[in-house]
């Protein structure tokens, strides 16, 4: 097999997952359990929202114009007719020159269009005096302002966080249709790994990636499904590769992607479906392979745990997205950058780097190194068009 021939930019490698995506099914979930998971279809409201005019503040509920010309040093005078009580339903009505208490969120009587903050009203026996004049609507939200009967409230592809979940809530929405999480199938080759409660020998690592990989697809709303370590041998690859895709939606192979006669994973998906990637422009994460079997993606990821990190915050976290119909959402922050940075014209550089008191510094360290994983708050990305950034230059940071 033809090895790295037409590596791909990121870009292009983003396009190919994105396209290979399988659609995702919905379920039902009572809201309660919708927490983190993604609207698979609208949420509208059942009715307007709020059902009624009410106060946004503590104060009088009075026509605006009532209040025109209002100062400190000559008040309007109203006839205060009583109080508006929360959730009370009889509130009646107010008349030229007269105004009623009303507490924040209480019902406004017919007649009022605003309301006065007590902070601005002196109450004299039954009048009361307005020490500035208000404008029509200020204070209150109107029926409906907040969202009308069957408009939509929630968009589909929207990730449910306790704001929304208060939202589906509030109109009504004991239950709402979510996508199903994606099952990910997670595979680490390679004769040197052992399980992570086995002391390595000469020659030999813990599996790392499984944990990692399956990690960042939890974190992403995502079911790992762990097949454990398999050598470096193509009948065991294909095996295990073929067992995942019978379980799972999408398959992380991580080894086995090297640039040498014993690239496995590239020949099992080969075998099984088809390349589509075969090495990207990026570092770290050259030999990352992309494609597709029984329908599925299957995506062959590098060997050490930090480019593999890499590889999934790049390319694999879009095709995560697209199998939940949403789209990435990353934390970034401007910082300075404290050091020069070399990179390689047409080549994609992920730099890992420590973020502090609004300053980026570069954590360099030898490739397979993983103490720079946790040494580091994010990557600065150098596109392929630069050749490196400089000191003092301000850089956007993806936190990790």
């Amino acid at each position: 097999m033809s090895l790295f021939l037409e590596v791909v930019s990121v870009s292009e490698a983003v396009e190919a997952v994105r396209r290979i995506a399988p659609l995702p099914g919905c379920e039902e979930v009572p809201l309660e359990d919708a927490l983190h998971r993604v609207l698979a279809r609208d949420v509208h409201a059942d009715i307007d929202i709020p059902g009624f005019d009410r106060s946004t503040v503590d104060g009088y509920a009075l026509a605006a114009a009532e209040t025109t010309g209002a100062s400190e040093a000559i008040p309007a005078m109203l006839q205060c007719r009583g109080r508006v009580g929360m959730g009370s339903a009889d509130v009646g009505e107010i008349s030229s020159g007269a105004c009623r208490y009303v507490p924040t969120g209480g019902a406004l009587p017919e007649g009022a269009d605003a309301a006065v903050m007590i902070e601005h009203a002196e109450q004299i026996g039954d009048d009361v005096l307005i020490h500035r004049p208000v404008a029509p609507g200020e204070n209150v939200v109107f029926r409906g302002e907040d969202f009308g009967a069957g408009k939509v409230a929630l968009e589909r592809g929207r990730v449910l966080s306790p704001r929304e979940i208060g939202v589906a809530a509030a109109v009504g929405a004991d239950r709402v249709s979510v996508v199903t999480r994606p099952k990910i199938g997670i595979i680490s080759t390679g004769n040197e790994l052992v399980p992570v409660v086995e002391t390595p020998g000469p020659g030999e690592v813990r599996d790392a990636n499984s944990y990692l990989a399956g990690a960042f697809v939890t974190e992403r709303g995502c079911h790992p499904v762990y097949f454990g370590i398999v050598r470096d041998e193509q009948a065991m690859l294909k095996r295990a590769v073929s067992s995942a895709l019978d379980r799972c939606d999408a398959v992380l192979v991580s080894g086995g992607s090297s640039k040498d006669e014993r690239d496995n994973t590239a020949a099992v998906i080969a075998e099984l479906g088809e390349v589509l990637v075969h090495g990207i422009a990026i570092a770290p994460g050259k030999p990352t392979i992309i494609g597709t079997a029984g329908g599925k993606p299957v995506i062959g990821l590098p060997g050490h745990p930090a480019s593999t990190y890499v590889v999934l915050v790049a390319v694999v976290d879009h095709l995560l997205a697209a199998m939940q119909m949403t789209t990435v959402s990353r934390r970034t922050i401007r910082a300075q950058l404290t050091e020069n940075v070399p990179s390689t014209r047409g080549r994609e550089d992920y730099v890992r780097v420590s973020v502090r008191n609004g300053k980026a510094t570069p954590v360099f360290g030898k490739s397979g190194l993983l103490n720079t994983l946790v040494q580091s708050g994010g990557l600065v990305q150098i596109p392929a068009s630069s050749e490196g950034l400089e000191v003092g230059e301000e850089v956007e940071v993806i936190l990790w």
